[in-house]
């Protein structure tokens, strides 16, 4: 395990959009909290440029994500949105370049893909918190925390709701549930052995969530984790069927394949998006319904 090296207060840190561009005005006021939390955000291109859905063709996001991480100024990247995109270029990243920058990679949604690649293929921990897509007080706060953990600090416990009961310990997976089921049969396949997988969605009705849980099952992907914690599931219903939650739809799942969750945990697409690291030590306790991560994570340099 490579671990990305921590940040020191006034660094440099890139801005990036390697999905979907990012509203310009909304990315200028994001700036400027990141200012005043002490660091000096640097535009790698224009994350506001507009490319059909994308920030920029697949060409150039890549080149843009490859300079960022060769910029030796550059001492971590924050993802400026995520939305879709990584996956049409993931395979063409150099894992090497990685391993030598190892800059700490910031992002969720659509830069779980990023995060699983760069784990499986780099060995290097990453880093799942806030993007520069949003704004507000609680935004703001993870934002303060996000930046905590960038400099070292361990993150304080997740706390949420205990579905199904156990312990465990193991490092942490995961991001986007469509991502991580995406990542099925790629060169980042998510490895779940011994792991905590940490899951999260949006807009996707629980049909759809169970598919993909059906898909990590019978991978054994399921079988082989530690713990599964459930981060917030926006928008994850179905007005057809009130009775069938994205959460009994977890449950079920872990239930079956005999592995302690816990639900109801403050990351995803929400405000209060806490920032945990991939690749870090962590204990999932569903009796007290917490998953704490015991180590950052990152190294100090």
């Amino acid at each position: 395990m490579i671990r990305a090296r921590a940040l020191v207060r006034g660094a440099r840190v890139g801005v990036l959009a390697p999905a979907a561009r990012v509203d310009a005005a909304r990315l200028e006021s994001a700036e400027a909290s990141v200012r005043a939390l002490g660091f000096e955000p640097v535009r790698v291109g224009d994350p506001t440029a507009a490319c059909g859905y994308f920030a920029g063709d697949d060409a150039r996001r890549r080149a843009e994500l490859e300079a960022a991480i060769r910029d030796g100024t550059l001492r971590a990247l924050l993802c400026a949105r995520g939305g879709y995109g990584c996956h049409r270029f993931a395979d063409r990243l150099d894992p090497a370049v990685f391993a030598r920058a190892a800059r700490p990679l910031v992002g969720y949604s659509d830069v779980t893909t990023l995060l699983l690649w760069q784990w499986r293929r780099a060995g290097l921990t990453g880093v799942h918190g806030p993007m520069l897509e949003r704004e507000g007080p609680q935004w703001r706060d993870s934002l303060e925390r996000l930046f905590e953990l960038l400099q070292g600090a361990v993150p304080p416990p997740m706390e949420g709701r205990g579905l199904v009961g156990g312990r465990a310990e193991g490092r942490l997976v995961g991001g986007s549930l469509t991502l991580v089921a995406a990542s099925l049969g790629t060169p980042w396949e998510v490895d779940t052995r011994g792991a905590i997988l940490l899951l999260e969605d949006v807009n996707e009705a629980p049909l759809r969530i169970d598919r993909m849980l059906q898909s990590l099952r019978a991978a054994g992907k399921l079988a082989e984790c530690a713990g599964i914690g459930l981060g917030a599931m926006v928008g994850c219903e179905d007005e057809r069927f009130p009775d069938w939650s994205a959460e009994s739809v977890v449950e079920e799942v872990a239930r079956a394949a005999g592995v302690p969750l816990v639900a109801g945990l403050p990351f995803g697409h929400v405000d209060d998006n806490r920032a945990w690291t991939l690749g870090a030590a962590a204990r999932l306790d569903a009796e007290r319904g917490r998953v704490e991560q015991v180590e950052s994570g990152l190294a100090q340099s």
